[in-house]
């Protein structure tokens, strides 16, 4: 990346103060979101309303005109009506602004008019040399300052960020993948992209250390070929997930009236990912899954999985689950096989691998039986069903000790280890434990061999010739 790019999108994912335009004391209204946001996550900088008739917005003292705030503004966050925003944009050069996000609609999406109008906004912030995100966006969330315009939650912490077309659907994403526990460092809701665009954000994150995987929900490219150039850069160094929407004739249509985008060729745009080394993904919410494993897990050399599990139908489906993502479950050599037979219940079943643990409710059974497999030349990564059943005050300590044991192994032994657990069970101390450190969690086998199948893939593409 350039210093020049880091520079210009510094303000936008820091920005050490925010003025919103267009603030409001009632509650519901995008000018009352955008101040009562960020205070509610404890945003690390100053922020200034800017309301003509108001005081003071959410216990905050409010601003006539942005050019009446007293200290610096580095990002302005614009909420009012459309054809009102360039008088806001002069505003901006004027006080020195170096960030804008437009949440405000009625640009290009709508027609000739409205492009015209956001040409007129594009052509005053880059005389004044303002880079901005939207029009027609939802916001912003950036960890690095506990910054959140997005959401009525806080995101929790990880390494994932999201650059997403969709403000509506980019929000509900955050939300699924926020109840299954995943993590992010960013959520960029991009609009009509008048500005930067997916091609700049993709560039910026590649060097950002806070950001580990990058997940992109994408309509339709504006620049494409600077985009897969910058995705092709990045890929080297970290993975890139994209959903691209408008995969047929009437979603082409439909993407063309909300975010003014082309959709374009979904063949070319297929063959483009595989050429720049982009995982696509054809269901919105299965880049969560893959992304959440490879912003945690060490990438496996080969394909074949170890499961351990505590009962024979989640080894069956956890194994249909793998074959189906065109991963192995080697069955273990026999003198393996008898290595591990004495860490199992007496009536449980031979460990071939699957290894069935016939409802073994001691947690150092799984800890024992998958740290063999990780010590295992023939498997690759692991599949374990997690200790955080029957915890109780004379287990826990057992239990702890277990889940200590799991949750070096990824470190101790450069093979992914990830874990399986019924969603109620994803709670108290044992769980974050090994959330704490970097222990993926999953509530279905589908969802724990999508992971791998996701960390396999990725490995694949770091090891071709021309990455």
């Amino acid at each position: 990346m350039t210093q020049r790019m880091y520079e210009e999108l510094r303000p936008l994912f820091h920005p050490q103060s925010i003025a919103i335009i267009g603030a409001s004391n009632t509650p519901g209204k995008w000018g009352n979101d955008m101040v009562a946001r960020p205070l509610q996550s404890s945003f690390r900088g100053a922020i200034y309303p800017i309301n003509p008739k108001a005081k003071e917005i959410e216990g905050l003292k409010a601003y006539p005109n942005l050019r009446d705030v007293p200290g610096p503004v580095d990002m302005a966050v614009i909420t009012i009506p459309a054809p009102k925003v360039p008088e806001a944009v002069r505003d901006c050069a004027a006080k020195g602004v170096s960030a804008m996000v437009v949440i405000s609609a009625g640009f290009a999406e709508t027609g000739p008019e409205g492009k015209a109008l956001q040409d007129e906004v594009l052509e005053i912030a880059r005389s004044a040399n303002i880079r901005f995100m939207g029009p027609n966006g939802m916001g912003i969330y950036t960890s690095g300052v506990r910054l959140n315009t997005a959401f009525d939650f806080m995101p929790l912490p990880g390494g994932i960020s999201f650059i997403s077309q969709s403000g509506t659907m980019g929000a509900f994403l955050m939300g699924v993948a926020s109840d299954k526990g995943y993590g992010f460092n960013a959520f960029l809701s991009v609009g009509n992209q008048a500005d930067l665009s997916m091609a700049d954000y993709v560039e910026y994150l590649g060097d950002d250390d806070r950001t580990k995987v990058i997940v992109l929900y994408i309509e339709g490219l504006k620049d494409g070929n600077r985009f897969l150039e910058n995705a092709r850069k990045v890929v080297k160094k970290k993975p890139v997930i994209v959903y691209k929407s408008g995969q047929g004739e009437d979603g082409a249509r439909a993407t063309m009236s909300h975010t003014a985008s082309i959709a374009g060729s979904d063949q070319t745009f297929d063959a483009a990912c595989r050429q720049a080394g982009i995982i696509r993904t054809y269901d919105v919410s299965h880049a969560f899954d893959i992304a959440e494993a490879l912003s945690k897990q060490p990438l496996p050399k080969g394909n074949r999985v170890g499961i351990v599990a505590g009962g024979g139908g989640m080894c069956v489906v956890s194994t249909d689950a793998c074959n189906g993502y065109g991963l192995s479950v080697p069955e273990l050599d026999s003198a393996t096989v008898k290595k591990l037979a004495p860490y199992l219940l007496p009536h449980a079943a031979p460990p071939k691998n699957p290894i069935d643990l016939a409802a073994d409710p001691r947690g150092m059974t799984i800890a024992e039986i998958a740290e063999a497999l990780a010590r295992h030349p023939g498997i690759d990564a692991i599949i374990a069903e997690a200790p955080l059943w029957g915890i109780s005050p004379s287990t826990i300590k057992e239990k702890l000790e277990a889940a200590e044991r799991l949750s070096l192994i990824p470190q101790k032994y450069g093979k992914p280890l990830i874990a399986l657990a019924m969603k109620r069970n994803m709670t108290g101390i044992v769980y974050e434990l090994m959330r704490d450190r970097n222990i993926p969690f999953y509530e279905f086998p589908k969802d724990s061999a999508r992971a791998v199948y996701g960390l396999y893939m990725y490995s694949k593409l770091k090891m071709r010739p021309d990455q």
